[in-house]
């Protein structure tokens, strides 16, 4: 498939878009390069290789749940202007 000003034009109204004319020629080249690149891709012979749904063999491994008990929540509350108790103390803003 060639992109020529046609098709910009075409792709252009059907995305809704506007191209400045000083970005055209540089986005028919920015085209013309992606659809080079997927017809190599569709050159390729894949029917000899096998479906991968994952990398891990066996499936994904299961990690152990534990407690952190992290002290998080107290640590961001000592940096804020204002809190009570485990909560922030902000301005009134409904009367």
């Amino acid at each position: 498939m060639q992109i020529d000003e046609k098709l910009l034009s075409k792709l252009e109204k059907l995305g809704t878009l506007k191209i400045a004319e000083e970005k055209r020629d540089e986005m028919i080249k920015e085209l013309s390069e992606i659809v080079n690149f997927v017809d190599k891709l569709n050159e390729l012979d894949l029917n000899s290789s096998q479906i991968t749904v994952n990398t891990i063999e066996g499936g994904t491994p299961f990690r152990e749940d534990k407690v952190n008990m992290s002290n998080i929540a107290h640590e961001i509350l000592n940096h804020s202007p204002k809190s009570s108790e485990q909560f922030f103390i902000v301005p009134k803003i409904i009367e």
